[in-house]
């Protein structure tokens, strides 16, 4: 089973934090803390379960546990590019931790462990991404955008968009709190985009908000007539 946590009620966008772990005691303790300091947290029990829950799933951070049924850590380990993972596991010789950094994971935690030096850790891998960050990600409640890469997220789950959607949204996140004329969405993505016209404007919008909708199961652009669009506040 593959379980995911939504954001808060605020809609504020946060850090996703993915437990792998088949031990259902520890993964509890971990979402309940985790949660509290304000982090979105993925649950997966297996390793088979946690390479579908990454590759459907916005992940920041993993915690891998290296038992697990079906494939093990260290072969999920192998798997993972791009996402930092802090090994949390039983084995204490120092032969396996070094060769579990060696492979790609960022920090190795010896069970049992305090709490506090966990969050810790987490707290120091989110500080390292923030220096080393060169992507330009835009966020809005359930959404973020990573303009570099042209991903989209909400409630991180993928969006797949257009090329001419995507600009269009990007140009609203730019400008949350304003009505973007139409005028203005013409000019401002002509040159990501020259097949938008003035006629095919409506189509483009329509279909992103039913994306938007089918993903977050409600509006996330308002239309003010007779002038233009603007992101709908929840």
């Amino acid at each position: 089973m593959v379980t995911g946590i939504s954001d808060n009620a605020e809609g504020k966008q946060m850090e996703t934090i993915a437990i792998i772990d088949d031990d259902i005691y520890i993964g509890d303790m971990l979402e309940k803390v985790l949660k509290k300091e304000g982090y979105r947290i993925l649950r997966a029990y297996s390793g088979t379960e946690a390479l579908m829950l990454l590759e459907r799933n916005r992940t920041d951070l993993i915690l891998l546990d290296l038992m697990l049924p079906g494939l093990s850590g260290e072969e999920v380990l192998e798997k993972i590019r791009h996402i930092p993972v802090i090994v949390i596991s039983a084995k204490v010789d120092v032969s396996d931790k070094v060769s579990l950094l060696m492979r790609g994971a960022c920090d190795y935690l010896t069970k049992p462990f305090e709490i506090q030096e966990l969050l810790a850790r987490i707290t120091v891998q989110f500080r390292n991404q923030q220096k080393n960050d060169t992507r330009q990600v835009l966020r809005w409640q359930e959404i973020e955008m990573d303009v570099t890469t042209h991903e989209l997220w909400l409630d991180g789950q993928p969006v797949k968009t257009t090329r001419t959607e995507f600009a269009i949204l990007k140009l609203l996140m730019h400008n949350p709190q304003q009505v973007v004329t139409r005028s203005v969405i013409l000019e401002r993505i002509s040159m990501d985009t020259p097949d938008c016209t003035d006629n095919s404007l409506n189509v483009h919008i329509s279909n992103l908000r039913k994306k938007l909708r089918e993903a977050g199961g409600r509006d996330y652009i308002e239309a003010v007539w007779g002038i233009g669009f603007k992101l709908a506040v929840s």
